[in-house]
């Protein structure tokens, strides 16, 4: 297996010694001495701004990519408020289907947000093999996997900070590599440590904070990167006394790009609806411009006029828009179409092939009063057609 790890990170080593030694070049061609160990501190600030600026359009992607994840999380808690308590599979792969439906149609994916992370650690690890390995390269009188040849190994084995502290020492091997004076090597070492740690948790901390909406606080995802923000410096405590003293001098300084990158990020491209967002519409309004509705930067009279020119073309779309019928059942309509009865009558007035009233057979016939059964009133001859009420006429007398 660490074969096969050293196979993968070769070409990645490689880049790493071909980007230490141009650097090195640099400074020293600068005037600073080769086995210095601030020349080759400054290497490795230098190959920091080399990955980090070759990683600006990943963390353009990613800023991208937690906007259009902070825009769908509304429909991705109602998928998961559909699926809530289904444990079956079926159900399960569901729920998989439409979130990956959702992903697909927004164009993000929750990896998108881990990209330049994702990225940067097999750069780290490589580092860390590189400054790793010094030991044994000067010790079998070789030079690297690339551009780092014996003599450069040698000058950067050679090199101290501050003329105490190897980059290649670590905490848990600073005694035995240098059994005296090996206490201000411990002291740079865990200060180091330290402004790493806390440079990660501010750095988390203010995304937290300041670059979250309302509704992003409210689930899940928030909770975890609450938990994270602090269990990862406990991490970072147990993995840095491994750590190599180069590449905890690189972590913190990429700690520090990203910082700066957050708080640049945060301050000019906050997320809408965010305490940054709100501060920043503050600052603008102290300088008479705002923020129109394709995002731009404008004058606070143009901003005005925009509203006022939107606000208007929705009143008129509203003016021009037909008022939506609302739907009737079958009993209300039948209601609706029926003529208006008398009062106190149960049944309705009869009506012809047109939906008007039936005219009685007489139409001199007084009305029937309220409360009769019957709509129609009797005829004033019972021999002619007999009687028209509801009740039952007798047999015998119909004999």
């Amino acid at each position: 297996m660490p074969d096969l790890i050293g196979i993968v990170l070769w070409p990645l080593k490689w880049a790493v010694e071909l980007i230490l030694v141009a650097w090195h070049w640099v400074w020293t061609s600068l005037g600073f001495g080769a086995a210095d160990g601030i020349t080759w501190v400054l290497s490795i600030v230098g190959l920091v701004i080399v990955v980090r600026a070759a990683l600006i359009p990943l963390f353009v992607r990613q800023i991208k990519s937690q906007r259009k994840m902070m825009e769908i999380a509304p429909e991705l808690r109602k998928v998961q408020e559909k699926y809530k308590g289904k444990r079956d599979q079926l159900s399960r792969e569901a729920m998989s289907r439409e979130t990956m439906a959702l992903y697909k149609k927004h164009g993000t994916t929750p990896v998108s947000s881990c990209l330049p992370l994702l990225v940067q650690m097999p750069i780290f690890f490589s580092l860390y093999s590189v400054l790793s390995s010094i030991g044994q390269h000067v010790k079998d009188g070789v030079g690297g996997v690339g551009v780092l040849t014996p003599e450069l190994t040698q000058q950067f084995f050679d090199a101290k900070l501050f003329g105490v502290a190897s980059l290649h020492d670590t905490l848990a091997g600073a005694w035995e590599a240098q059994p005296e004076g090996w206490e201000a090597t411990v002291a740079i070492l865990v200060v180091l440590v330290i402004l790493m740690i806390a440079s990660q948790f501010f750095t988390q901390l203010q995304i937290i904070s300041k670059n979250l909406s309302p509704e992003a606080k409210t689930g899940q995802a928030y909770q975890m990167q609450k938990i994270m923000l602090y269990i990862l410096p406990l991490a970072f405590i147990f993995s840095g006394v491994f750590f190599p003293l180069g590449v905890v001098i690189y972590w913190f300084t990429s700690n520090i790009w990203t910082m700066v990158q957050q708080f640049i990020v945060i301050r000019e491209m906050p997320t809408p609806g965010s305490d940054a967002a709100k501060a920043r519409e503050e600052r603008l309004a102290r300088k008479g411009k705002a923020i129109n509705s394709e995002g731009k930067i404008v004058s606070m009279e143009r901003y005005v006029e925009e509203q006022a020119r939107l606000l208007a073309e929705a009143e008129k779309k509203k003016a021009v828009t037909p008022k939506r019928q609302q739907p009737v059942g079958k009993q209300r309509a039948k209601k609706q179409a029926r003529p208006n009865t008398p009062a106190g009558s149960t049944t309705p007035p009869p009506a012809g092939k047109s939906g008007t009233p039936a005219p009685s057979a007489d139409a001199d016939a007084p009305a029937s009063s309220a409360g009769s059964t019957s709509l129609t009133p009797p005829s004033a001859d019972p021999g002619q057609g007999g009687p028209t009420n509801n009740t039952k006429q007798d047999p015998k007398k119909r004999r």
